[in-house]
């Protein structure tokens, strides 16, 4: 089915990513390949617990602050190849393989997630986070060029905009955050495991004028992620020489010392905060400047688990091929009056006449101790209508949250549901808006 709709269509009616090669990337050497094959063969009846992470073929891309960060206790997961800090263990806490084989959430990162994320919360918190994937895109007639192939506006020099890719169904391709440096001169951001599937995106087009030069320059950046209402206050201790008054979704270029920076007036964990690119060996200068103007280190969990109260989407999860992009509740992010005629318009005016046929929802879990894996479904009246994209408990609003996708109708806020969550199903509610931690946005604008 798969091959045929790739054959005659030129795409498939499944998102498929699962089987995409564009998943691997240059880390995927001879060595990790043999790792890898025993492992997948060895254990090919084994339970794929919620948190438990494969050992071999690790550490094959590493930060250049990867020393610094499991120092300080930082308990390692692999995301597109790089090591990042899942969450930071204390003196005591059980670090084996063995601890991770649970369903539950009440492992021994649990409390010190819930530290993290208090910590970004109450304070400021600093995020290592190597392996965004970056692309340079310069030359004249590049804004033009993008607007056709991104479904909402590109920004102005200095500012930052997400913007999105959509096919010519007007399915969810891919998200970015673009950086305008000046005019016709872009950093587009994507994840990290999306960093050869978004460069064939970008490369392919047969539009792109001559005069466009595209890079990928993923590798010689680092990035990391200040959060918390005491950011401001972290970056003045640690040196930084720069206007901290700048508005939200701007950029500026910064100093500390001799090493300069993009400071970037951002936060995936929607707290006041700011991401920090530097080229990659200036990284340490700035993590432990931060460290040691008292910013506390927080990892990947806390990140989830604050994104998800702020509806905050994840590629390939709550943003995949399996939705359009209005039914996957990004319709403030379509410009369908914008002169460039993008990829994906004509069916999305369609479906803005027609109606959609699923809408994206934030829903609030009655309680339970395991949170919902993806593609958990999602029961009303006996049938199902949906299936969940995301889910985690939110350590600021005491609340168990999933995202998800559901039959248009059954998306109305207060709408009574349940979701099967390893067989047993729990009930949940629509929630009224799809941010439940400050939805008016007043902590991340401070």
């Amino acid at each position: 089915k798969v091959l045929a709709e790739w054959v005659v269509d030129g795409g498939t009616q499944w998102d498929t990513w699962a089987v995409d090669p564009r998943r691997f990337g240059p880390w995927c050497d001879q060595d990790y390949c043999n790792q890898k094959g025993m492992e997948v063969y060895g254990h090919e009846y084994a339970m794929h617990f919620p948190r438990h992470e494969w050992p071999a073929a690790r550490d094959k891309r590493l930060s250049v602050n990867d020393k610094k960060v499991r120092e300080l206790g930082g308990v390692m997961g692999a995301y597109g190849g790089w090591e990042r800090a899942n969450w930071f263990a204390k003196d005591g806490d059980d670090v084996g393989e063995h601890a991770t084989q649970t369903w539950t959430r009440n492992g021994p990162w649990e409390q010190r997630v819930k530290e993290e994320v208090e910590g970004v919360r109450d304070q400021a918190g600093v995020l290592d986070l190597p392996g965004f994937s970056r692309y340079r895109v310069k030359g004249q007639g590049a804004k033009a060029w993008l607007n056709t192939l991104v479904t909402g506006y590109i920004p102005k020099p200095g500012r930052l905009g997400l913007v999105y890719f959509a096919d010519d169904r007007g399915r969810i391709l891919t998200e970015m955050s673009v950086m305008a440096i000046e005019e016709d001169f872009y950093f587009l951001i994507t994840a990290a495991s999306a960093e050869i599937h978004d460069f064939d995106i970008l490369t392919r087009d047969a539009g792109k004028p001559d005069t466009v030069e595209i890079s990928n320059v993923s590798e010689g950046f680092n990035t990391l992620i200040l959060s918390g209402p005491k950011s401001r206050e972290v970056l003045q201790a640690a040196g930084f020489e720069a206007d901290l008054n700048q508005g939200w979704l701007t950029h500026q270029t910064a100093k500390l010392g001799e090493a300069s920076c993009q400071l970037v007036r951002v936060s995936f964990a929607g707290e006041l905060g700011w991401e920090i690119h530097s080229m990659a060996a200036d990284g340490p200068v700035f993590y432990e400047a931060l460290i040691k103007a008292k910013a506390k280190p927080f990892g990947m969990y806390a990140l989830n688990s604050m994104r998800i109260e702020k509806g905050y989407r994840a590629w390939k999860g709550d943003l995949s091929t399996d939705y359009t992009m209005f039914e996957g509740g990004l319709e403030r992010f379509v410009k369908l009056n914008k002169q460039a005629d993008f990829v994906g318009k004509t069916a999305l005016a369609n479906e803005m006449q027609q109606g959609s046929k699923k809408g994206f929802v934030t829903l609030i879990v009655a309680g339970g101790a395991y949170d919902a894996p993806y593609m958990s479904t999602i029961w009303h009246a006996g049938q199902i209508i949906g299936e969940v994209t995301s889910c985690a408990y939110g350590y600021r609003t005491g609340q168990h949250i999933a995202l998800g996708v559901v039959k248009k109708g059954l998306d109305a806020p207060g709408t009574q549901v349940e979701i099967e969550i390893f067989g047993q199903r729990h009930s949940a509610v629509v929630h009224d808006g799809q941010c439940v931690w400050d939805p008016e946005n007043l902590r991340l604008r401070a």
